[in-house]
Parts: structure tokens; sequence; C-alpha cells
């Protein structure tokens, strides 16, 4: 009994509402226009988010503190003095990997020549400043003897070329660990790509060579010199790979992510304004009928304007907040488009079930207690769940803006659905109650003085008028539109119909056995290549990267970070007895059995301990490279003692895997806790990989969770509690069929594809709440008569908004970027699986499944039997059979 209360004192309230707005409709269609205009003009202040880690790594990471405890131990410098790597922080730098069309030997005399010289036109770049002009020696990183490093490849192909100069043959390339002539042995596992080897590890050939140049970046003048400097060097490369057409380069440098982010907003430009042609012309074709006066092309356009005034004013305030543009803000416009374009054709709908006869603010009302109920509900359930991840609680940056930006969208949408497009549909109005033509607004004259003027003149203003139609008619005005009558005269009797039940049952099992096998193979993506615009610096780096340099994995660099004495045996037995079990980092495992088996006592000097533990793991097959450096620190009798130390491995491999690194990084945090030596490990990749999956799945479990609850609450406030167990039903159902497709379609569970994800419980209540309440409140018919009228009352509206977000959708599929890729196979997948639910999979369950319907029960009496005397049946013979039929 309260439900019903409250649900007809809400209805009150918005009609009540409709019947103030109508009664001003130039206050209510002004003002979203005039604060639309105010807030956009903010757009002076237009600012881009520069820092790509600021909004995809995880704001509450512990590789950040980590990162920032090895930088307090160790310099820059020395972390890339041996090794190439960005073992702690990336900073500026340039990179390019040069490699040959015909898998040419990059270690020829041609070929090292070539890269010699490139490498000093790299050098000799200049970036011009007042009064200075910078070069690569001034901004580059310097190593103990304030000498520029450069990569050890440098010195192997300078070496190389000197032996072929002096005819020297015992020069060898060995791989992946090479000894110079000054007894120094260099790392090029990660500088030379797709080699070839002789017998002992020697290099027969190497199809690629990677090169990398360090920068500083210690304060903002140097900062902008560096950024300059790499966007010379990308330029030196391509002018340079001009002159050398038979060598291909791939440049990439510190700002290349950034670039490439920002790129996918520059080349979706035209496509978004195709896509906005066809939402429009869709819209007010969706719209429009052949009644002149009955058709309503404007509110269509109208339609559009008050979700674009909506977007407007959610930007403006965003900006004048101190809110920075990203691309992921690409998606906002299609979160309005399905929402916003439903509530308006819901509006449009319940206006045609309005009697004509009625004064327009009557009829306005009666829109507005209509359907201004499940828009709010719904709005309500928009602004919970993107409210919820807008929250602190969502630990990626980029998904906190955009449910943030959103949010505010939406809720000026619903206000602005209630004011501007309220009032344009008051307008509208009094256009069709005065019989003026609905697009030229012009007195649509009389049926007899039309049969005057020519054919085409009639085909343009062609009307029914009241008084032409009697009062049984009256209802049936709006039938000439093209969906209403698809739907009440063909699809409901299809769908309904017995022979297609079980086609539409086993359809649906389908479904779920296809989503239950991609369900079980989702993953989480981290690559940040699945963010970035296709033709670009990140996507051809990265992949010749994966090509030619997957033989070693990444550089992990192992930390302790406490003063331990390892020369005692003893301490080696502690570190060994917290790691026993433990079998799936073989590594750390060979590290531990190698101190074993130094049997070091505990009067052996510092430094004959630090070299026999190197060389004992040069010696090592399970490593590629070992690298360690230590840091002492003197005591008050000239006695040292060890305040930190750290390891670099580098693993044999044949692919990076990010989950098995992710699964490793898990692994040894858990082992850093329960240990009795303080260590860390850390990777750069660390950053966007510690706690990924927790972190990028919080903003969608906290979602549903709020979407339930919402559920929960406004089972109070609808008027049977059954109508929200059928939509939390269809909610999973959609969801779990999204997640299933979208891992068929090989979309990785991302940012993008979590910020869809949430977007899509609300898109699925959005269009299935309407059909299901009507359908739920339906009594004294049968389940099918009352499947019937609730996709005739909101089929029309479903299928409007379905056909304008399609098409909208479209364009974006042609996108050439990864971010727009992901972005349109969710939401396609999104708005074809709820449309498969509302018009195939609910009207067929609703059929058999609770809740039960009355049939109506007539008596049985003389007053409802019909008779029918005399029928006559001729048959062949032409013999006349007179029989008489009794209908009851």
């Amino acid at each position: 009994m309260l439900r019903q209360v409250l649900h007809r004192g809400l209805r009150t309230c918005f009609s009540r509402l409709g019947h103030f707005i109508a009664s001003h409709p130039v206050f209510f269609a002004s003002a979203p226009v005039l604060i639309s205009i105010l807030l956009g003009a903010s757009f002076s202040r237009y600012q881009v988010e520069e820092s790509v880690e600021h909004l995809l790594a995880p704001q509450h990471s512990l590789a950040k503190i980590e990162r920032n405890l090895v930088n307090s131990l160790f310099p820059v410098n020395r972390s890339k003095h041996r090794l190439y790597s960005d073992l702690q922080t990336p900073g500026r730098y340039g990179r390019v990997i040069v490699t040959s069309f015909q898998k040419a030997n990059m270690l020829d005399q041609h070929h090292t020549d070539l890269i010699l010289k490139l490498h000093a036109a790299v050098t000799k770049i200049q970036v011009p400043r007042p009064g200075f002009n910078y070069t690569f020696a001034h901004i580059c990183i310097l190593n103990n003897d304030k000498t520029c490093i450069v990569d050890d490849i440098i010195h192997v192909l300078e070496e190389l070329k000197n032996a072929r100069a002096t005819n020297r043959t015992n020069f060898a390339i060995t791989y992946p660990i090479t000894h110079l002539k000054d007894g120094r042995a260099v790392y090029n596992g990660h500088q030379l790509g797709g080699v070839t080897v002789h017998s002992k590890d020697r290099v027969k050939s190497a199809e690629a060579i990677q090169l990398t140049y360090y920068l500083q970046s210690i304060n903002s003048l140097n900062d902008m010199v560096a950024e300059r400097w790499e966007s010379s060097f990308c330029d030196t490369v391509r002018l340079f790979q001009k002159s050398n057409s038979k060598v291909k380069m791939y440049p990439y440098t510190s700002s290349s992510l950034r670039e490439d982010f920002q790129k996918t907003s520059r080349v979706s430009e035209r496509y978004l304004v195709t896509s906005l042609i066809l939402v429009v012309t869709m819209a007010i074709l969706c719209c429009s009928m052949q009644d002149c006066v009955r058709s309503k092309p404007w509110l269509g356009l109208l339609g559009l304007v008050t979700i674009s005034l909506a977007t407007l004013t959610a930007a403006g305030i965003i900006n004048l907040t101190g809110g920075k543009y990203n691309s992921t803000f690409l998606g906002v416009p299609f979160v309005m488009l399905g929402h916003g374009l439903y509530g308006t054709f819901e509006m449009l709908s319940s206006w045609r079930k309005t009697r004509e006869d009625q004064h327009v603010k009557e009829r306005t009302a009666a829109v507005y207690a209509d359907s201004m109920l499940s828009f709010s509900l719904t709005t309500a359930m928009y602004l919970v769940t993107f409210g919820i991840g807008a929250s602190p609680f969502t630990n990626i940056e980029a998904a906190r803006i955009f449910c943030c930006n959103s949010c505010i969208a939406i809720f000026f949408n619903y206000l602005y659905v209630l004011s501007f497009y309220g009032s344009s549909l008051v307008f509208t109005g009094y256009i069709e109650n005065n019989y003026q033509h609905s697009i030229f607004c012009r007195k649509v004259p009389k049926p007899e003085v039309l049969q005057e003027k020519p054919a085409w003149y009639r085909f343009l203003l062609t009307a029914r008028f009241s008084e032409d139609t009697t009062e049984g008619e009256e209802v049936n005005t709006y039938e000439s539109h093209l969906l209403v009558c698809f739907l009440k005269r063909y699809y409901c009797d299809w769908i309904t119909n017995t022979y297609v039940k079980p086609f539409v049952v086993l359809f649906y099992l389908i479904y779920i056995s296809f989503a239950l096998m991609g369900y079980l193979q989702v993953s989480e993506g981290s690559d940040l290549s699945n963010i970035v615009a296709t033709a670009t610096q990140t996507i051809e780096y990265t992949t010749a990267q994966q090509k030619y340099f997957s033989n070693y994995s990444p550089v992990i660099g192992f930390y302790i970070y406490e003063s331990i004495e390892y020369w005692n045996t003893s301490v080696q037995e502690d570190v060994l007895e917290y790691t026993k079990g433990f079998v799936r980092i073989s590594w750390f495992e060979s590290y531990l059995n190698y101190l074993r088996k130094l049997n070091v006592t505990t009067g052996l000097p510092k430094k004959n301990f630090t070299d026999m533990l190197r060389n004992s793991f040069l010696k090592a097959p399970q490593f590629s490279h070992f690298q360690e450096d230590i840091i002492f620190s003197k005591k008050y009798n000239d006695e040292v003692d060890v305040v930190a130390s750290r390891m670099f491995l580098v693993a044999k491999t044949m692919e990076t895997n990010r989950e098995e690194l992710y699964d490793l990084l898990e692994t040894l945090r858990r082992l850093s806790v329960t240990s009795k030596v303080k260590f860390i490990v850390f990777n750069p990749s660390f950053v966007y990989m510690d706690r990924y999956a927790s972190s990028l799945g919080a903003p969608l479990h906290n979602s549903c969770i709020s979407a339930l609850f919402l559920l929960f609450f406004s089972a109070f406030l609808v008027a049977d509690s059954l109508i929200n167990v059928w939509i939390t039903l269809t909610v999973v159902s959609v969801e779990f069929g999204v997640i299933g497709f979208m891992t068929l379609w090989k979309v990785e569970l991302d940012c993008i594809s979590v910020l869809c994800l949430i977007y899509g419980i609300n898109y699925t209540i959005d269009n299935c709440a309407p059909l299901l309440s009507t359908f739920v409140l339906g009594k004294d018919f049968t389940r099918t008569k009352w499947v019937k009228n609730a996709l005739e009352v909101h089929g029309v509206a479903i299928l409007q908004s379905y056909l304008c977000y399609i098409v909208g959708l479209i364009p974006l599929a042609a996108v050439p970027s990864n971010l727009t890729c992901t972005l349109f196979r969710c939401l396609f997948l999104i708005a074809f699986v709820t449309f498969f639910h509302c018009f195939a999979i609910l009207p067929v369950i609703l059929t058999f499944l609770p809740p039960s319907k009355k049939k109506r029960k007539e008596k049985k009496n003389p007053e409802n039997r019909e008779e029918i005397e005399c029928v006559e049946m001729v048959d062949i013979d032409s013999t006349r059979v007179v029989d008489q039929i009794t209908t009851v």
C-alpha cells in the first residue's frame, strides 16, 4: 500500500511540474541555453592532461613508494651506467631501433658505419635558446668521469670498426655479454636483436640494433630543452632514414606515449562530426511521419540540442574547477546519447498517448506524470553508479575523472530534459493544436482546399483533421508512424507466436554458452599501447621491440635496504629459510644457492666477497646477466658497513608475459613482508601493474553494489517490487554476455572497457525498466497480451534510441585508434545485447514466467450468445447444405 501511495504522489508532483513548465515555456527554454553559453565560455582555459602515468597508473601504488626509496639510495645516472634499462624512472630519453627491410646483418661494415654516422648526427643535434645552443653534451646524463653516458653497443661498434680498419680478427662479439678491449664486460641483450650465434655465443648476425640517449631533467628549463631535443631527435631520425631508404628506423621518446595518447582526440574529430550528422539525421527521421501536423522532426533535433547543452555545461564546470581534458572523454558524449535520447523519445511516446482535444498544459502534465518517474529513477541510477566511480575509492585517475564528468553531464541532462526539452514539447504542442505544419509552422489548409493544389503540395501538407475522424478513431491518430505500425501490426504478434518462442529460447541458450566461454577467458589489459592511436610511434616501436628484443625479460632490480653481513653464513641461512618451497622464481633460488656455495667465512673482506659473488653469477647458466651495486658508509674507526645493495637480473624468455610478471611482483611482495631481510623489487612497469587488477575492478565492483542497493531502495518507490527483481536479472544477463563477448572480440579488461561496463548497467536499466514496469503492473489480461502492450507503449522509444545510438557508433569503428576501437566494441555489444533482451528474450520469457495474470472471465448467458443462422455452403456438385452455427 505504501508503494502505491508513494508512486501516485510522485506522479502527481511530476504532473504539477509539467503544468508549471507549460505555463512558463519561454523561461525554461532560455535558461539552459544561457547557462550553457556562460559556462562554455570557460574553454578559454582549456587544458590537456600531460601525464599518462597520473591518469593510468594506480594512484595509491606501493611501487611509487618503492621507486622513491630506490631513487633516494641510488642516483639515476648509476642506474644507466652499466646496463640498458629504465631501471628506476624513465625520465627524458630518445630511443631508436635500426633494422633492415631485407633482414640484413646490422653488424656488417656498411650498417655499422651507418649506425655510427647516425650516432654522430644525434649527438650534434642543437636546441636553440636565447643566447645559447644546447647539444646532447649539455643535457646528457653524466658518468662518474663527467662524460656523457652512451650505450655500450656504441663502444662495441667502434671497436668492431677499428678491428676491421686494422685487419684484426681477434675481436668477436658475444651475446649477451661482450668483453671490450679495456676488460669491461658489457651486456647487449637489449641492444642487439634478432641475433644468430655461432658456438660459444659468438654473434654471427643481428637483424636490429637499439640505441638509447638519456637526458637530464633536473629543473623546468632543463626539462623544456630536453623535450625540444626529443622532438628534434625524431626529426633527425626520419630525415636520416629518407637518405638511407634500405634501413627502417623506429624512433621513440619519453613524450611519444603522451602525444600518441592525445592524438586519438585529433584523429577522431572528423569521425565524430560524421557521427553527429548521422545521429541528427536519424533522430529527425525517427520523429517524422507522413502527417505533417503530428510529425515532430524538430523534437528529434532538439533532443540532441538538449544533450549537447548538458555536455557543454559539464565541460565548462570541469574547466572552471581546474580539470584537464584527456582522450578518455571521447566516451562521455556516447554515455549522454544513450541516456538522453531515450528520455526524450519516451516523452514523445507519452505525448502520442494523450488526447488531442486536451489543452497543451494538460497534455504536458500527463506526459510528465507518465514518463518522468522512470526517467528520474534511471537518472538516479546513473548518478549513484558513476558517483561511486568518481569517489576517492577509485584508484585509477582516468576512471575517476571520467565518472566525475559523466555525473555532472547526466545531472544537467536531467535538468535540461525537464526544462528545455519540456518547453520545446510545449511549443510543438501549440503548433499541433493550431494545425500548423511541423517544419514550416504554416497553417495547414482544409482537405477541400488542398484538392485544388498540385500533387507535391498536397504531399507536403498531408494531415488528418479531428473533425474528419470519429471518436473511436481518435486513439489511432499516430498509428501511421512507421515504427508504431511495425510493432503493433507485425512484430508483437510474431515474437509472441508459439512457434517462434522455442527458437528464441534456443538462441538465448547459445548466447549464454558463448558468453560463458568468453567469461572464462577474461584477461586484464595493462598494456599502454591499447590506449593510443594506431599509426603512431608507440605502436610501431612496441611492435619492433617485441619482434627483435623479446629474448630477454625486463630488468628486475632486487634492492636490500638494510645493513646485513653478507659474508656471514648464518645470514645466508636465514635468507634461505624464508624462501623454501618457493619454486616459481628460479633466479631467486639460484641466488640463494650460490650464496650457500660460496662458503664465505666471517673474516673475508667485503671487496673479495662481492667479487666472488659477481664472478659466480656471471658463470651461472640461469642468468643472462647479473649486476650489483653496494653502498658503503664509514664508521668512526674507518671501518665500513653496508647500507644498501642491489642486484639486477635478466632472465632468458621467449616473450614477456605481463600476467606472470604481475604474479611475480605479488609473490615477492608477500616474501618481503615475511622475510627477516628487508628488500624490495622494482621495475618501472610495476608502477602501472601494481594492484592493477584490484584498482581496475574496484569501480565496476562498487558500481554493481551501489546499483543493487539502489534497486533495493527503489522497491519502495515503484508500484511492485517484482519489477526490481526482473531488472536485476536482466542486468546480470546483459553484463555477463557483454563481458563474455567482448573477450571473444579480443577486448581486454582495461580502464576503457570497465567504464563501458559501468555504463552498461545503466543503459540496460534505461531500456528495460519501463518495459518490465508496464508488464508487471498489468492486470486482467493474459501475459501475452501485456507483453504486446508493453512493446507497443515503450518499444518505439527503445527502437528510436537504439537506431540513433547505433548510427552514432558506426563512424567510431573507423577511427585509427586502439582506444576508440575498444570503446566502439564495448558500446556496440552493450547496445546490441540490451536490444536483444528488450525485443526477444524478455517478450518471450515473460509469457510463461511470473508474475501471473488474471484472465478475464465472462459469464455465459444468453445475452453473450451470438447466433448465425442459415449459413450456406456450396460443394462442388452445387448441392446446397444448410447448417446452423451457434457461436458463444
